[in-house]
């Protein structure tokens, strides 16, 4: 792999990891106070897997959105503005942290609901396939959603009508506080999802970017033929399941095993690497501008009004009672 595509995929980890940082710092001077869902620990899943997607693909994220909305090349400046409540933000700061999107970047929705937004993609799929675009859908969700009946119904779905869509599920082992085993038979999911056509892949550490990368270029490779595929990234947040802080006390899961987690991180992984490639320079122009980038976010966001009192019931379904 050339320096420069080592470069871009370094960036996209740091980027998601130093924005995410800038987030625990607002929460906790309180700055905002709207739940956030962090990706600390999983960036290298969407990095990777944006890595081989091209222009006119389409993503649906869920609640734990901002490393794909990010490495899908949404507009940082109206993320933090959505994020702190203002109408400059993507969804006129309606929306919060977990409802991001950006149209012109290919990220169409972000839905909060466990599961909901699998259905979603396979619309999109279709619409793509009817329309003789060029385009998949790509679709991210958690080891939670398998739990939806949702899942197994768009799988079958995507699979009798041979559909351009793929589907990445984040296996981070926990559904909020309950750990896989307790929920589910067995850790490997993609086995059981095999059965229904599906060409599948399950990687077990997906901390490194170069596999998740490579597995992602093969996999859209075969959605891009109506092949509709399946990965399985195994990955683990370090962070709590909402908020900023880490909650290796509350006793779901072990400090030793966050802790091993933590010397699996993504971003150290792929910094070592260009370390020993000798491209340490190249890594710090590449945070010291992305650290620029963020502050001019963060300016632009606090700087931003605040959404107008007539824009309450604009851009919402709403029944109004007489």
């Amino acid at each position: 792999m050339e320096a420069s595509e080592l470069l871009g995929l370094y960036s996209g980890i740091f980027k998601i990891r130093a924005v995410e940082e800038k987030l625990t710092e607002l929460f906790n001077s309180g700055i905002t106070n709207a739940p956030v869902h962090l990706s600390i620990g999983q960036e290298a899943v969407a990095v990777g897997v944006m890595a081989a997607l091209k222009p006119q693909d389409k993503i649906v994220s869920n609640h734990r959105c901002h490393a794909h909305y990010l490495a899908k090349g949404g507009d940082m400046k109206k993320m933090f503005a959505e994020i702190l409540g203002k109408q400059t933000g993507c969804c006129k700061g309606k929306g919060g942290s977990m409802h991001l999107f950006d149209d012109e970047a290919g990220h169409i929705v972000s839905i909060s609901t466990v599961g909901a937004g699998i259905p979603i993609a396979v619309g999109i799929a279709v619409a793509l396939k009817m329309r003789g675009d060029s385009g998949i859908a790509v679709v991210f969700l958690g080891d939670g959603a398998v739990e939806q009946g949702v899942f197994w119904e768009s799988i079958n779905y995507a699979s009798v009508q041979k559909l351009p869509i793929l589907f990445v599920c984040e296996n981070n082992l926990y559904a909020t506080h309950s750990h896989i085993l307790t929920r589910q038979p067995s850790e490997i999911i993609a086995s059981r999802v095999k059965p229904h056509g599906i060409a599948t892949c399950r990687i077990d550490n997906a901390n490194d970017i170069l596999r998740v990368r490579n597995v992602a270029v093969a996999m859209s490779s075969l959605a891009r033929k109506s092949k509709p595929a399946f990965i399985e990234a195994c990955t683990y947040r370090i962070r709590e399941h909402w908020g900023v802080a880490e909650d290796g006390n509350l006793g779901y899961r072990s400090r030793e095993e966050v802790e091993r987690w933590k010397e699996n991180c993504p971003l150290k992984n792929i910094r070592a690497l260009l370390v020993k490639k000798g491209l340490a320079d190249e890594i710090s122009e590449i945070e010291f501008g992305i650290i620029e980038e963020i502050n001019a976010a963060v300016s632009f966001a606090l700087n931003s009004a605040d959404p107008d009192r007539e824009e309450l019931y604009t851009d919402v379904f709403a029944e109004v009672v007489e």
